[in-house]
């Protein structure tokens, strides 16, 4: 399991301001999942309700995978960060 410590940093503190987060798996098999449970789905979106937050993921193979989580704002703005990670087995 890899553990991503993640921060929104905010240029100024806008009223009513919502950011949401999804994810894509470009290559692999695996399991990205939120702090407080929250399992993602590929490409659904989900609210963030708070600016610090950990992301864990979980391999479901042995190949290179690669997931790119996007950040959006309800004004229209996003942020892409492309993770990618490499199984290594432990039974040897």
């Amino acid at each position: 399991m890899a553990e991503i410590r993640c921060t929104l940093a905010r240029e100024g503190e806008y009223k009513n301001a919502e950011f949401f987060i999804r994810m894509f798996q470009p290559d692999g098999e695996g399991e990205l999942k939120m702090d407080n449970g929250t399992v993602f789905l590929p490409n659904d979106l989900y609210p963030l309700k708070k600016t610090e937050f950990r992301l864990y993921y979980t391999s479901h193979c042995s190949d290179q995978q690669t997931i790119d989580v996007y950040i959006q704002d309800n004004f229209g703005q996003v942020v892409q960060k492309t993770f990618s990670f490499q199984n290594k087995n432990t039974d040897q």
